[in-house]
């Protein structure tokens, strides 16, 4: 969507901080032991708290308040009875509805000490993400976006998996238009001012292939490597952009 109204950017800040809120709440939580039911249910908890709703849940019959995933799992893990042990890397991703307006992100928190490979996997996501942002202005192309986050990928020596993308929201989860991490040549539209959109780069340590799961949710590397998802919600400016979930 395209924000033309005060009380339309009021409404976003609100789902924006719902989700931060939330993800923030969760994040405290995680420890070896617990399990993805357990962090889910204090998800739902806060998100009631805010008066906002579960969106995947809300549109599409998703089995949770948010979606968990866990090492090779890229994204939309399914919360259940699954025990987080030390050295995973679990993806926290929230999105909430709000008053009819809605706002998206997502963090890699590890679950105890890990691995310093994994630990650089989750720090170059969200370093894939600043820089993204960073390119995300009014009348810059769209894929300066992705050519962004992939050149910090690549510093970084971690993989995009590119078939997984950001998106326009605001008024339904997803949105126009699709904002690709890896540039896409023919994505040279300037960005508008006051577009709000999804920037989350999912890398892995691996190839850049994914696998359907066989919940029908799930999405994993194909290869098995573990992989790390960083994500905010945002409003397009000519200088830098408006981080709607950056903070609760």
């Amino acid at each position: 969507m395209s924000v033309q109204t005060p009380e339309e950017l009021a409404a976003l800040r609100r789902a924006g901080r719902a989700v931060a809120a939330t993800l923030r709440e969760v994040a405290r939580r995680v420890r070896p032991g617990v399990t993805t039911s357990e962090l889910d249910a204090v998800a739902a908890r806060v998100l009631a708290r805010h008066g906002a709703r579960p969106a995947p849940a809300l549109l599409y019959g998703f089995p949770g308040a948010m979606c968990i995933s866990v090492d090779d799992e890229a994204v939309h893990g399914i919360p259940g009875p699954r025990r987080l042990r030390a050295g995973e890397l679990v993806k926290l991703d929230v999105t909430a509805e709000l008053d009819g307006f809605y706002a998206d992100a997502a963090i890699s928190v590890p679950v105890g000490a890990v691995a310093p490979r994994v630990a650089r996997l989750a720090a170059a996501a969200q370093a894939a993400l600043r820089r993204g942002l960073e390119a995300a202005r009014a009348g810059a192309p769209l894929n300066a976006i992705g050519a962004a986050v992939e050149d910090e990928a690549r510093r970084r020596r971690c993989t995009v998996l590119g078939e997984l993308t950001g998106h326009g929201i605001g008024r339904a989860i997803h949105e126009e238009p699709t904002v690709p991490s890896v540039f896409v040549a023919e994505l040279d539209a300037p960005l508008v001012d006051r577009t709000v959109i999804t920037i989350e780069p999912i890398l892995a340590l691996g190839s850049a292939e994914v696998r359907a799961g066989d919940d029908g949710w799930t999405v994993l590397t194909a290869d098995g490597s573990a992989s790390a998802h960083a994500e905010h919600t945002l409003v397009v400016s000519g200088a830098r952009p408006l981080v709607l979930t950056a903070a609760g």
